[in-house]
């Protein structure tokens, strides 16, 4: 039995993380920065989460610091390494209403976009954000984590926008089912 307040088995709100659902999949395509792939590993990890990271990467997977950020949950992440973004949505069979391309250019907020267990999120490089051949792959589907205006402020960190983004996605898809009523327990 979890230890009181341990949030073990619990989501905010009483929405428990239902790990045996169709997992949702936050695709990396060429991150650069090991400290930010490894906290999104983490991020993946302690959510059922599936990782892609699309090369070129900007780091060895053997790196230290990469090691470092996700911890010891290297083993509790379904990872795969794709040497393209096309070979990915070939792989995977993505259809573009799968596909959330998350960029500060997107027109659909976060707050508007719909997520469904399965879907995709991808995030790009942290100095340039997607490539434009991903963009214009899925032009309808891009999403913007809404930031206020700050003059210089062009992005969030990597791993930032990847933990919104999937929390997000959690939320809408109901991780599924409620916890019983503290008087049932």
């Amino acid at each position: 039995m979890p230890a009181p307040n341990s949030g073990e088995g619990r989501a905010a709100q009483g929405l428990v993380l239902d790990a045996s659902a169709q997992p949702l999949n936050i695709v990396l395509v060429h991150p650069q920065i090991p400290p930010n792939t490894g906290n999104v590993a983490r991020l993946c990890a302690v959510t059922a989460s599936r990782l892609h990271l699309v090369a070129p990467l900007g780091f060895s997977l053997a790196d230290k610091e990469l090691r470092r950020a996700g911890l010891d949950y290297w083993d509790k992440v379904h990872a795969a390494t794709w040497s393209s973004f096309e070979e990915l949505i070939a792989a995977e069979n993505l259809q573009a209403e799968r596909v959330h391309l998350f960029t500060s250019r997107g027109k659909t907020s976060l707050w508007q976009a719909r997520f469904r267990r399965g879907d995709y999120l991808v995030l790009g490089e942290e100095a340039r954000g997607l490539p434009e051949q991903a963009l214009d792959r899925f032009p309808e589907r891009w999403v913007r984590v809404p930031m206020i205006p700050v003059p210089s402020a062009r992005s969030l960190n990597l791993s930032t926008c990847a933990g919104i983004a999937l929390y997000e996605a959690l939320r809408q898809t109901a991780i599924a089912e409620q916890a019983p009523p503290e008087e049932a327990r």
